[in-house]
């Protein structure tokens, strides 16, 4: 039936929307930081935890190519609800004791689940569609991870109502344990029937682009206004959950044209698959063979060093500012809530509207996507300054810059390690590249949270809790310099790839 891939990725959209169970810490980090007793340089550490889980990713990859691919979801949300879980159950007093160290490990092993997660999704995408629609596809799946905090806000506010969700934390860890389960059961008879692949997806990924807008538009649109946000009760959350799910529209389509007999319509290879999977077993090996040195050819490589760098001081730099929105809305005593939502909603919409230069990167007029990166990281670097203004409308607007342009750089990059590095090994490459996401975690959270353990010591307090502009001032302008850095190794890495080409890469 033609309606089958579209329904797989249906489910695939809906199991990326909620894949990012870390991207929540800020909710209930300052209420973690409390009950385990903590100063902020190690409630850092904790989301370095979750970080360093996914350099264990290459065990998800593994097992795809050994397992059913319906058991990768499986095993990733069984990790997921152990490690969530059991936090759960420590902030529900079910468990009375959790010490910082199985706390630490525990985040390990979250990080670690959405790896898997993730595998689910790359790799039901290759199976599903044609080679020629990959780029599309995966640039509109991976778009709706910057998502889940706003859908992770939302589920919260539907089941325990919005005044619950703000002070009772421990919702958020039960979501993180059971959601990613619940979408795991739909995903897994999907991936299991996998059959043919479609030729003809232009319609379909039309609709569901412009689902993905509008939805996106809306996330976007419903931070603007946070008072009639609150005072309008579950509906917002409701109408948001309700976008996210109307992708089925597409599948539902699809059977309608079957049962109206004009299934048949579409052209279909129905040995793609088979023939992709020996493909991709060869390709496997010859990785296998080649890796080591395939990994010292990179690391040698000038361009390569640039681009990890502006990574770092980009999407890694923005990813940590993410992390840190917890205590940031504290000390300047504004909803955590809607700090998150914005950085949520523009992150998605990030992700979204740069998806076309990962969707169509073989293009010969595409724009260059290093290119893109470089202004991109202007805004970025300029945003970080904002905040340092008492008003609190520089500190979203600084949110959401910093959200888009982290959102946006993440999903370029998948298109700018193919282009520089090839894609003859692509997975290890890129997974090399993005190998710097725990070292900036650890480096540049690092850095805000001794700055604001000093701040709150220096306030007399005992809890370590810090309040005012002075918490993280200084903390916005380091973070600012080390952007701006990034910003200008970015224009010269666009120097040095703007007129590239594929043989060039070799050399």
């Amino acid at each position: 039936m033609s309606a089958l891939p579209w329904l797989t990725l249906s489910t695939i959209i809906w199991l990326q929307a909620i894949a990012g169970t870390n991207t929540d810490f800020p909710a209930y980090s300052s209420e973690l930081k409390s009950r385990l007793h903590i100063t902020q340089f190690k409630l850092n550490n904790l989301a370095v935890a979750s970080d360093a889980g996914k350099l264990l990713g290459w065990c998800a990859g593994l097992a795809a190519k050994r397992l059913p691919l319906w058991a990768v979801p499986a095993i990733g949300a069984a990790l997921g609800a152990v490690g969530y879980g059991v936090q759960f159950l420590f902030f529900c007093r079910k468990i009375t004791s959790l010490s910082y160290t199985q706390f630490f490990f525990l985040n390990v092993l979250n990080g670690n689940s959405i790896c898997w997660l993730n595998v689910t999704g790359y790799r039901s995408v290759m199976r599903q569609f044609l080679r020629k629609d990959h780029g599309a596809v995966i640039a509109l799946t991976t778009s709706y991870m910057g998502l889940t905090v706003n859908i992770y806000l939302a589920l919260a506010q539907v089941i325990v109502g919005r005044k619950n969700a703000v002070s009772d934390k421990s919702v958020y860890l039960l979501l993180n344990a059971v959601t990613p389960a619940a979408v795991g059961l739909l995903v897994m008879p999907t991936v299991a029937a996998m059959r043919e692949k479609p030729r003809d997806v232009k319609a379909g990924l039309v609709i569901m682009f412009a689902i993905a807008g509008v939805t996106g538009a809306y996330a976007v649109v419903d931070t603007m206004f946070p008072a009639v946000r609150s005072s309008s009760g579950i509906w917002p959350a409701t109408v948001l959950l309700v976008m996210v799910a109307v992708v089925i529209v597409v599948p539902v389509w699809k059977v309608g044209e079957w049962v109206m007999g004009r299934g048949g319509e579409e052209e279909r290879d129905g040995g793609d698959m088979e023939g992709g999977g020996k493909e991709e077993e060869t390709a496997v090996e010859a990785v296998k063979e080649e890796n080591v040195q395939e990994v010292w050819e990179l690391v040698k490589r000038v361009n390569f060093w640039l681009y990890f760098m502006v990574y770092l001081c980009g999407a890694t730099l923005g990813l940590v500012f993410g992390n840190n929105l917890g205590q940031i809305s504290e000390s300047r005593k504004v909803s955590d809530q809607t700090l998150l939502s914005i950085y949520s909603a523009f992150g998605f919409f990030g992700r979204l509207a740069t998806a076309p230069l990962s969707a169509f990167s073989r293009s010969k007029n595409k724009i260059s996507n290093t290119g893109a990166i470089a202004v991109l990281m202007v805004f970025m670097s300029v945003s970080f300054f904002l905040p340092l203004s008492s008003r609190n409308v520089c500190l979203f607007v600084s949110t959401a810059i910093i959200g888009l342009g982290s959102g946006a750089i993440s999903s370029i990059a998948v298109s700018v390690s193919s282009e520089l590095f090839g894609q003859e090994n692509f997975s290890v490459n890129h997974n090399i590249v993005i190998s710097n996401i725990p070292i900036g975690s650890f480096l540049f959270g690092s850095i805000a949270a001794l700055i604001y353990d000093k701040g709150g010591a220096e306030g007399g307090r005992m809890d370590t809790l810090c309040f005012g502009m002075e918490c993280y001032s200084k903390t916005f302008i380091i973070w600012g310099c080390i952007c701006s850095f990034g910003t200008i190794l970015s224009f010269l890495l666009y120097s040095r790839t703007r007129n590239y080409s594929f043989v060039s890469r070799r050399r």
